[in-house]
C-alpha cells in the first residue's frame, strides 16, 4: 500500500512539473518565433531602405524620364516580400523634384510596365525568369535588383547578399554601363564588385 501511495505521489509530482513547464516552454517557442519573425522583417526592412536610397545614388539619363519631375517609379516583380514597408519607406520622400511611386507587377510575355520602372526589384519568385528577363531590360534603364545566387554574374546590376545576418550587395558594373545607369562611388565603395560571366558558361536558375 505504501509502494502504491508512493508511486501515486511520483506521478503526481512528475505532472505538477509538467503544468509549471509548459507554459514556460510555450513562452520560450514563442520568444524564439517573435525573434525569427522580427529579424525577417529587420531584413527586409534594410532591403526596402536600400531600394529608396539606390534612388539617391544612381543617375539615370535624362531621356530615361518623360518630365523633369517624372516620378522614380521602384518595381517588386513577383512574390513581395517588402508588404507595406516599402510605400512606408518612400511615402513623401523625393530625390530633387522626383517622388517615389510602388508598382507591383506579375510575369507576363510583354512585360510593357517594365519600361516604366526605373528601379526593378526580382523577387525570388522569378527565379525560372531571370535570363529571359535580364535580356530584356539589359539596354533599358532599370536599375534591376535582385536576391536570387548568380543574379548579378548573369547580368543584374544588383544582387542583396545576407552574410552575418547584414544585408549587403553586389554590383555588375558593366551590366550598370549597359543600361547607362551612373553608379555613385560612395555606393560603389560599400558593394563587392561581381564580374558578368560569359554568355556561355551561365548557368540557368
Amino acid at each position: 500500500m505504501t509502494q502504491a501511495k508512493s508511486g501515486v505521489s511520483y506521478k503526481r509530482t512528475r505532472l505538477h512539473r509538467l503544468v509549471i513547464l509548459l507554459p514556460l516552454i510555450a513562452v520560450w517557442f514563442l520568444h524564439v518565433a517573435t525573434v525569427l519573425m522580427a529579424e525577417q522583417a529587420n531584413e527586409f526592412q534594410v532591403k526596402a531602405a536600400y531600394l529608396y536610397n539606390f534612388g539617391k545614388f544612381v543617375e539615370w539619363p535624362s531621356a530615361a524620364f518623360a518630365q523633369p519631375d517624372s516620378p522614380i517609379v521602384i518595381g517588386i516583380l513577383g512574390t513581395d516580400p517588402f508588404g507595406a514597408l516599402i510605400d512606408q519607406i518612400v511615402e513623401n520622400k523625393k530625390v530633387g523634384a522626383r517622388s517615389f511611386v510602388v508598382k507591383r507587377l506579375k510575369w507576363s510575355s510583354d512585360l510593357k510596365e517594365l519600361r516604366d520602372c526605373k528601379i526593378l526589384f526580382v523577387g525570388a519568385s522569378e527565379k525560372a525568369h531571370i535570363d529571359e528577363l535580364i535580356q530584356i531590360v539589359k539596354t533599358l534603364p532599370i536599375l534591376t535588383v535582385g536576391e536570387t545566387p548568380g543574379f548579378a554574374e548573369r547580368g543584374g546590376v544588383i544582387r542583396f547578399v545576407l552574410e552575418d545576418n547584414r544585408v549587403r550587395f553586389e554590383v555588375n558594373v558593366e551590366a550598370a554601363h549597359q543600361a547607362e545607369l551612373t553608379i555613385s562611388s560612395r555606393l560603389l565603395t560599400l558593394a563587392r564588385i561581381i564580374q558578368q560571366a560569359a554568355a556561355e558558361t551561365r548557368k540557368p536558375g
